[in-house]
């Protein structure tokens, strides 16, 4: 591990561990409070049940766009101190969703929290960058992934069982408990990895046009719109998935098990990505994938309008389709970031940020149409698959498979 300097007395594990920590406060966000939307959506006695789902597109939206400014910041004023005001502004996000009294005031606070969050995405890999490099970086990156998929199979559950215990109001402050301990944990630990002669003036005309300049990119901006439209098929789901479990299968509180068995189907298709990407090469890898999505999502829309999706037909196909994203999320995100390198933090800023927030807009136009049944969004998961691979097809003028 490079040094950068007297404070950096981090162990290998130790990294390995904040930037894992930081990555899950941000599925924890999202995950342990699927549970409790019923909950929220009666408390405040919405009209249309559906408006439950801006909870979850709200946040991803803020937690998407603030990232444009988090790169920025970072390289001109540090890592850890950007880190440190943007947990501030979840921790007081999510103290507001405890008090809040209002739905327009809870939407608020969740806004407060994504807005928060965007600084942990963009932080944790400059760290991780500024620490490491080589080899040496991409192993830090996967073991705290791999510590990361563990979040979306348990979270579900765990505020389930916060929900046996008291009201829902006790998981936004297991959230904000959370927060607290990472904060604290980032105050006393973490130093400040970035090196005095890597520092990048802020100044808003310069990163304009580094921006400009990452937009006229064939490759990054093809894959960054594939990924926006892959994105939505992912959070639609999750948006989707409390309604869909609960009033399409009634499943009532085994709703988390149902959610685990399809983040394990995920996690098993990243882990499987990562053994094989070396041989195989990201384009192959991700273009068979992403055909495999479309037929899949093609057949459980069928299954579902013939009406022989039972759950566990539905549950099943489900996991395949969505297990085949652990194939071409990484993919795509190296893809986009492969020629453009010189200028990776700016970089990764943009693709998060426009990823995550045409995502979110994506799916909450998807996850909005539930009617009932679960065939609005499966229709959705296959178009959403279509768009993406039109995408693709453009950017690599129509040629697929290549061996990189």
């Amino acid at each position: 591990m490079r040094n950068s300097g007297p404070q950096a007395a981090l162990s290998t594990a130790e990294l390995v561990a904040i930037v894992a920590a930081l990555s899950a406060l941000n599925a924890m966000s999202i995950d342990i409070m699927l549970p409790a939307l019923p909950d929220i959506g009666a408390d405040f006695a919405l009209a249309n049940p559906n408006d439950r789902q801006f909870i979850v597109t709200l946040y991803l939206g803020m937690f998407g766009v603030s990232q444009l400014a988090y790169g920025p910041l970072s390289d001109a004023f540090g890592r850890r101190s950007v880190l440190i005001w943007s947990l501030a502004l979840f921790i007081a996000g999510a103290a507001l969703c405890v008090l809040a009294p209002t739905f327009e005031v809870f939407l608020a606070a969740r806004a407060l929290q994504g807005l928060g969050a965007g600084a942990t995405r963009v932080v944790s890999v400059a760290i991780v960058r500024d620490l490491t490099e080589g080899r040496r970086m991409a192993q830090v990156m996967s073991m705290a992934m791999t510590v990361f998929m563990i979040v979306p199979i348990v979270a579900p559950s765990v505020g389930q069982l916060i929900l046996f215990a008291g009201p829902w109001r006790w998981i936004f402050a297991a959230l904000l408990l959370y927060a607290l301990v990472v904060f604290a944990w980032s105050m006393w630990r973490l130093p400040e990895t970035l090196r005095p002669e890597n520092t990048t003036p802020f100044q808003p005309r310069a990163i304009a046009g580094a921006y400009l300049s990452m937009l006229r990119t064939r490759q990054f901006v093809g894959y960054l719109i594939a990924t926006t439209f892959i994105s939505a098929a992912l959070i639609s789901y999750i948006t989707a998935s409390e309604q869909l479990y609960v009033e399409v299968y009634h499943l009532g509180a085994a709703f988390p098990f149902a959610f685990a068995a399809v983040a394990i189907a995920m996690t098993f298709g990243t882990f499987a990505n990562s053994r094989i990407v070396m041989r195989q090469g990201m384009r192959r890898i991700s273009h068979g994938a992403l055909l495999l999505f479309i037929t899949f999502a093609a057949i459980l829309a069928a299954l579902v309008a013939a009406g022989l999706a039972s759950f566990w037909v539905f549950l099943a196909a489900l996991s395949l389709t969505l297990g085949l994203f652990g194939f071409i999320g990484g993919n795509f995100n190296a893809l986009a970031m492969e020629p453009v390198g010189r200028v990776a933090g700016s970089a990764s800023a943009l693709y998060g940020a426009a990823s995550s927030a045409g995502s979110a807009l994506l799916a909450t136009l998807i996850a909005h149409q539930f009617d009932g049944t679960a065939l609005p969004f499966a229709i959705g998961l296959m178009i959403a698959g279509i768009l993406c691979l039109g995408a693709v097809l453009l950017t690599e003028r129509g040629r697929l498979f290549s061996a990189t």
